[in-house]
């Protein structure tokens, strides 16, 4: 099932030079694993409810596990100070859906758990 690495970035107007680097370096850690950017900033984007004035990042990864192993290796540790010294953000890891996800079996799931009859 994939997985996804979900970032939420606050960067400064002006990137610092250390950031950049970071930036280039990145993707390199990232293979190993078999990470791919999906959203990488975002530049153009259409905010449809609430506000968002964060730097969104979404990298896919084949499963949770191989997310995980990129996060813990010591190749992006080594590399995420650049980053996380000029600039706050949130990420996480997240598992994705299975193929043929289908949400409304998801929510007559949820239904028949919250009836009274369970």
């Amino acid at each position: 099932m994939p997985a996804y690495a979900i970032g939420n970035l606050r960067p400064a107007k002006t990137l610092h030079d250390e950031v950049l680097t970071y930036i280039e370096r990145v993707q390199g850690t990232l293979d190993p694993f078999g990470g791919r950017f999906l959203v990488h900033g975002a530049p153009e984007r259409e905010v449809l409810e609430g506000e968002w004035p964060q730097s969104p990042v979404i990298i896919a990864f084949p499963s949770l596990h191989h997310a995980r192993r990129w996060y813990a290796s010591e190749d992006y540790q080594a590399l995420l100070p650049l980053r996380t010294r000029h600039m706050e953000g949130d990420v996480l890891l997240i598992d994705g859906v299975p193929d043929g996800y289908d949400p409304a079996k998801t929510a007559a799931a949820i239904r028949a758990a919250q009836s009274p009859e369970s």
